[in-house]
């Protein structure tokens, strides 16, 4: 497989793509032709053409699936995929009514490129529980892609001594849910990416991410860390 998940599509201070441009640009070397699912947000037209446009910039042709019949077609044509974020809730309810999980799981595990920001990071993983996002739509199961053995929480948060704010904190909900799911999830920062090809996982971007695991402290990695362990899960 062949995989590239961002944490986020747009750091503070930066333009859209801005900060992992390079990577991509590297990642879909020999690509001229990428399919993008544009399904995590309402206005799926516009978030098509702003793809489009700064994709050109490193000479990437975007055919934006739409929801209709052509959807499976465009998939199989792909030369490579890219599910942007927006709400996870949605995305994935759009891909099951669309019948794509299957074909997009089919085509990455045989080693088309999979390019996924936020909510299209989160659906890489075996489920979508590990999203920061409401549930504005009741999809048929969590289940996503399972492209890889364990789960992503992307803008991750650490949590912040000085605040007044009373709630739980990102930390906490992920120790929430280790209490009910023996696996792993990987809070990745905003600004961080995880490249996954040849069987090893790269952590790459400007930020680290924390590794979760039930009974046990969150270990702390920085960018440029090898953590193909994760890919042994």
């Amino acid at each position: 497989m062949k995989i590239l998940l961002l944490s986020n599509s747009t750091n503070h201070g930066m333009g859209f793509l801005d900060h992992a441009i390079d990577e991509i640009g590297d990642f879909m070397k020999g690509i001229r032709r990428v399919a993008f699912v544009p399904f995590a947000l309402h206005d799926q037209a516009g978030y098509g053409a702003r793809v489009a446009r700064r994709l050109a910039s490193i000479g990437l042709d975007v055919e934006t699936i739409r929801e209709d019949g052509s959807a499976p077609g465009a998939v199989e044509r792909a030369e490579a995929i890219f599910v942007g974020g927006g709400n996870t809730f949605r995305l994935l309810l759009k891909l099951q009514r669309g019948a794509l999980l299957d074909p997009i799981r089919r085509r990455a595990l045989a080693g088309l490129p999979y390019l996924g920001s936020s909510a299209g990071t989160v659906i890489a993983a075996p489920t979508i529980k590990t999203t920061n996002d409401m549930p504005i739509v009741e999809p048929a199961g969590f289940a996503s892609l399972g492209l890889i053995p364990f789960q992503i929480n992307p803008h991750y948060v650490d949590p912040d001594p000085s605040s007044t704010h009373m709630g739980e904190t990102r930390e906490t909900r992920l120790f929430e849910f280790l209490e009910e799911n023996d696996t792993v999830v990987v809070g990745l920062r905003e600004g961080a990416f995880l490249r996954v090809e040849g069987g090893r996982a790269l952590l790459k971007g400007s930020r680290g991410a924390r590794i979760f695991a039930r009974d046990a402290e969150p270990v702390e990695h920085a960018p440029g860390a090898d953590l193909s362990f994760l890919c042994r899960l």
